[in-house]
């Protein structure tokens, strides 16, 4: 009787203020992680070569970027293994505090930074705690929230990083790009997340589902919570790797794919620079475009801020359509539909419009974005469902960030497909190459197990 009054209801009717609460300042915590995250992406074109000698060629600045992408990659898997598995032993409240207070601090320091070692150790650093605050702030969300309710509000959850990128957009452009300021104000911002600690403590209580799960691991050594060899027990070890392979796809095509779309609208506008003072050679390109007035180089920045723009907001609308296709064909039709649309996405921006116009690519950028990041409003959703409470944590933590671990490989890739040391592929074909991982996401949907409609595992 219960189950079919909750299956006439819609998913927002029932649910207490509380829960709202609880997603808010999830979805603060995640929003503020992201703007860690993309500060770096937004000021990277400024940062890196500041740090490197002067007229460094253009390759080589993208392979230490890559390696300072790479370091918090790496960092976001430490962050969110350890921090998942404490989050399974002390409790959800107490390790978001943690986890926040550590990507805002290191984030701010990361302005001081002297050295390109320097800027990858601190990206290490602040990844860990932004690697942790996902996977606590997403077994809360799935906790709380009734089943009903489930994929849409954990959807919500994960689309709100669009925000953070977007702050970390308008910090690209207005403080970034100003020469009175510059890259070092932009992670001084930074640590102004660090006071969302004190509303999580004063507001948020565990889950009353945590509270079971840690009487039953006092009363049964079985039961023991945040163990990560569990992971990998019999009953769970398919779960395990079916989630840690989607993320490392969705990751991969992340830094290998998308981050590339607004990349793709810079060098276009670059173009008729490097034509009008007729560069040829990657030197001379570095040589030309250092050349240029700072008001040229706003004008560049600022197009390619708009270019991260577009495609994050159009990410965003597929973070928000991937709750509700699942709630229509499952949570591996949801998955196989965008990873789909992703491949399809990357090949029209990649081989079609390479040589179009700025204003026709930026009509095209949202629809890149909503197909190759709406699927990853899916480990938000799919991860807490496939682990029990006394590893929620611990589970979904090591899915999602040891994706991040295993593609930082794709990092070093890519940095050594574009790089005059490597292969010195252009843009666009790096991209599209890249790409095709978006089948092997689709491959491993063969093993994954539709968790739609049930209850979470206890």
């Amino acid at each position: 009787m219960n189950e079919q009054k909750e299956a006439g209801q819609k998913w927002y009717e029932g649910v207490t203020p509380y829960m709202w609460l609880v997603l808010l300042i999830a979805s603060l915590g995640w929003i503020f992680d992201n703007f860690e995250a993309q500060i770096f992406v937004a000021s990277m074109k400024e940062a890196m070569p500041s740090l490197l000698p002067k007229g460094t060629l253009e390759g080589t600045v993208d392979l230490y970027n890559n390696v300072a992408l790479g370091a918090f990659l790496v960092g976001g898997a430490v962050g969110g293994v350890l921090f998942g598995m404490l989050s399974d032993k002390i409790g959800r409240t107490l390790t978001m505090i943690l986890t926040i207070l550590m990507y805002s601090l290191f984030t701010c320091a990361t302005a001081f930074a002297q050295t390109w070692w320097q800027m990858a150790i601190l990206r290490f650093l602040v990844a860990m705690g932004t690697g942790g605050e996902w996977a606590v702030a997403s077994a809360m969300v799935a906790e709380v929230f009734p089943k009903r309710a489930r994929a849409w509000s954990l959807g919500i959850f994960h689309a709100s990083s669009v925000v953070g990128t977007s702050l970390a957009v308008l910090a690209g452009a207005l403080v970034v790009a100003n020469p009175n300021y510059g890259w070092r104000w932009g992670f001084v911002l930074g640590a102004l997340p660090a006071l969302l600690t004190l509303w999580v403590r004063w507001k948020l209580r565990e889950p009353e589902q945590w509270k079971e799960a840690r009487d039953r691991a006092r009363a049964h050594a079985a039961q023991q919570t945040g163990r990560i060899a569990d992971l990998f027990a019999d009953g769970l070890v398919r779960n395990t790797l079916v989630g840690l392979t989607l993320a490392t796809v969705g990751l991969a095509t992340f830094w290998g794919v998308h981050i590339y779309g607004r990349e793709l609208l810079r060098k276009i506008v670059e173009r008729p620079y490097l034509q009008a003072s007729q560069a040829e050679g990657s030197r001379a390109a570095v040589e030309a475009l250092a050349a240029l007035p700072d008001a040229d180089k706003r004008t560049i920045k600022q197009w390619e801020m708009l270019g991260m723009l577009l495609v994050t907001v159009g990410g965003g609308l597929g973070l928000l359509s991937f709750g509700p296709v699942c709630e229509q064909i499952g949570r591996r039709g949801a998955f196989l539909l965008f990873q789909i649309g992703g491949l399809i996405g990357a090949l029209v921006v990649f081989q079609g419009m390479a040589n179009a116009t700025p204003a026709a690519l930026c009509c095209m950028l949202p629809v890149f974005g909503f197909l190759t990041l709406g699927v990853h409003a899916g480990y938000a959703i799919y991860f807490p469902e496939l682990f029990p409470t006394r590893v929620r944590g611990t589970g979904a933590g090591f899915c999602f960030n040891g994706g991040r671990l295993l593609a930082a490989s794709i990092l070093l890739v890519r940095g050594w497909m574009r790089s005059d040391r490597g292969l010195a592929l252009s843009l666009e074909s790096t991209a599209t190459i890249l790409s095709f991982l978006f089948l092997l996401g689709v491959l491993l949907l063969l093993a994954a197990p539709e968790t739609k409609g049930r209850e979470l595992p206890t």
